[in-house]
């Protein structure tokens, strides 16, 4: 029977390599299922064996542990450094996008309130 290892909802995409990495390393049979044209159905491992989950779960929790060190070893590395991106840099970078983000911010509160402002009128 198919035993569903590790959802691949919201996982970056190196996340993800390294895990179909770890598990074709270690001869771990599995398959992967997207999550299709309108993002539905449920992108995930799944393996073949269920004899195999035992050891599958164990090895991506030690690697997700590895990769929690990791990463915020790296994010550290990057404040010190001053190199780490703030919500500033990502408005220099593209401030059109950020203007039309308000834009339709502003506009979406605007009629979702409205109604409400002219109860008491």
């Amino acid at each position: 029977m198919t035993t569903k290892l590790f959802s691949l909802k919201g996982v970056p995409d190196d996340e993800a390599a390294e895990i179909r990495e770890l598990l074709h390393n270690q001869g771990i049979d599995y398959y992967e299922t997207p999550a299709g044209n309108w993002g539905i159905s449920v992108a995930a491992i799944w393996l073949n064996d269920d004899s195999q989950v035992a050891r599958a779960k164990l090895l991506i929790e030690q690697y997700q542990r590895e990769r929690l060190i990791r990463v915020k070893e790296e994010y550290a590395q990057l404040q010190k450094e001053g190199k780490q991106r703030t919500v500033i840099d990502l408005i220099k970078e593209n401030p059109v996008r950020f203007f039309v983000y308000l834009v339709v911010i502003a506009i979406i509160l605007y009629f979702s309130t409205k109604p409400f402002m002219e109860i008491g009128l």
